[in-house]
């Protein structure tokens, strides 16, 4: 317990070096990660798909984003994991990409969201993960492209309007 107490001013000071980006939206992306966790254990997934982005099918592609929506991406994902870490539930890795996808989606930084799938240890087990890029930046889930097998692709749907040639309102 006084080791732990020892180490609370030295974490403190290490997390008020943070850029002024990941303090402002720590605490929000804290609760976010809560109410996420509690949408996805109390809503169907069919209610949740359409807050996700547009489905493309198993079309896994890559969006674009300009050197500042890279950077904004890369404070997010530092913010989404830094909160992750110290939430008293598991804020695993289908609340974390909610949370991510609302962030990008708020910025409107291109973003696919990915859900994967891949044989677990036993007969007819399987594991599941979730993540979300945008553009080189792997927002959240680390890389999934070279673990999981896609099954599903959610896309920011200012993408989909570009690609079928319509303009954006903004």
């Amino acid at each position: 317990m006084i080791g732990l107490l020892r180490r609370v001013p030295v974490k403190l000071a290490r997390f008020f070096r943070q850029p002024a980006f990941v303090l402002a939206w720590f605490f929000p992306v804290w609760v976010g990660l809560g109410l996420a966790k509690l949408a996805i254990f109390t809503v169907s997934f069919k209610r949740l798909v359409p807050r996700l982005g547009v489905s493309v099918g198993l079309n896994p592609w890559l969006p674009l984003a300009d050197p500042g929506e890279t950077d904004r991406a890369r404070l997010i994902c530092q913010v989404v994991r830094q909160a992750a870490r110290v939430t008293p539930w598991d804020s695993n890795c289908f609340p974390q990409a909610v949370v991510a996808r609302i962030m990008l989606g708020f910025y409107r930084i291109p973003y696919c969201l990915f859900f994967g799938v891949r044989r677990g240890v036993g007969i007819g087990k399987f594991e599941a993960h979730a993540w979300v890029a945008s553009g080189r930046v792997r927002v959240t889930g680390g890389s999934g492209f070279s673990r999981f097998t896609v099954v599903g692709v959610f896309v920011a749907p200012d993408l989909v309007r570009e690609q079928l040639g319509e303009t954006s309102s903004r």
